[in-house]
């Protein structure tokens, strides 16, 4: 067992500044040796703003240093598989951002390199990781709620698209929009609490409607608006709606970063035969249940907690000890697996039968 690894943030972005370093910072267990980024500034900034590494701007040369242990992978989703196999095929254990990879077919070589070698991936769904959420698998796991027949996701906004026009909306680079940016969390999150169902068959629509005239999109508020470029590509999803039947519940959800109603809807209801929960994403949630002939509803309280931080560092662990966490490839397959198969029953408007 490792009692400390060196480790390398590959993408000095958000996802990396907010959530990757920090956690390697506050790990007694982990020190950051390279922040790398193609755009130079990014990874030179790192390395003055937290004290620490080594700047690089193409992560190939480090990835033969002997001293090196892990990686975060914290790029655009096109780069994900690539970097990704590239470092566990040099023996290095993998912390890859979702979604694992924008088709199913990348996402399937992921998961062989990573048994092949041996060497760890773990994908960033850290919902996993969130004490709400995990009260919730609890209380199912307890059989609280019974049977859990069929379960709701809603991940609704107004209009919401990020950076029109740039990478998040050219489906080359992001491999999707709404279902791939957000569905993959909320997919994740249910498959998780519901013991990771086998998918079975899956029947959905992705709608690329609002974004398509981008001059005249009209919007209060983008995230990433400085990924902005009106000459730029969109042709992503930005909306969809799929039912999933799975060896386990019935999975219904709707999603949009934008379409024309203006009332956003993030939650997850999980509807039992004894009792249901309606998670409020990103929060708490609501238990309904029937005891002495009476409906209670419970609203519980317990500590929030850092989930992507709590992430990072079940991961260092997971190093450390050569052991495979609950983030692991394998379970990310089923997501992926899903949102292909909504993808392609888009393109061919029908129901697609998964098999092994």
């Amino acid at each position: 067992m490792k009692e400390k690894i060196n480790v390398a943030v590959i993408g000095c972005g958000n996802i990396g500044n907010s959530a990757h370093i920090p956690a390697y910072i506050a790990s007694p267990r982990a020190q950051i040796k390279y922040f790398c980024d193609i755009i130079p500034e990014k990874a030179d900034a790192c390395v003055k703003k937290y004290g620490c590494g080594k700047a690089v701007y193409d992560y190939r040369e480090i990835l033969d240093d002997p001293e090196l242990d892990a990686v975060s992978v914290c790029t655009h989703n096109d780069m994900h598989s690539v970097i990704a196999i590239d470092f566990m095929k040099h023996g290095k254990d993998v912390l890859c951002e979702k979604p694992a990879a924008r088709i199913l077919s990348e996402a399937l070589e992921m998961e062989k390199v990573s048994y092949e070698t041996g060497r760890l991936l773990s994908i960033g769904v850290c919902n996993r990781y969130s004490n709400a959420v995990n009260a919730i698998k609890k209380l199912i796991d307890d059989g609280v709620l019974g049977e859990i027949y069929h379960v709701y996701a809603s991940f609704r906004a107004y209009r919401s698209i990020p950076g029109l026009g740039g990478d998040f909306t050219n489906k080359a680079v992001s491999g999707g929009g709404a279902l791939i940016d957000w569905g993959v969390h909320y997919l994740d999150l249910v498959e998780y609490v519901c013991g990771d169902p086998a998918p079975l068959t899956v029947s959905g629509e992705a709608f690329c409607k609002l974004g398509v005239d981008m001059p005249n999109y009209v919007y209060t508020h983008m995230w990433s608006e400085d990924t902005k470029d009106l000459n730029g590509v969109y042709d992503v999803d930005d909306s969809v709606t799929g039912l999933i039947r799975t060896s386990g519940p019935v999975i219904t959800f709707n999603g949009a970063w934008a379409e024309n109603i203006n009332e956003e809807g993030t939650f997850i209801d999980f509807i039992g035969d004894k009792g249901g929960v309606r998670h409020d994403y990103l929060g708490g949630f609501t238990l309904y249940t029937v005891r002495d002939g009476m409906l209670c509803t419970t609203k519980p309280s317990f500590p929030e907690n850092n989930m992507h931080r709590d992430e990072v560092l079940d991961f260092v662990e997971s190093v450390c000890r050569g052991e495979r966490n609950r983030n692991d490839i394998k379970n990310a397959i089923l997501t992926s697996k899903i949102m292909q198969a909504v993808y392609d029953s888009t393109e061919q408007h029908r129901e697609i039968v998964l098999t092994d």
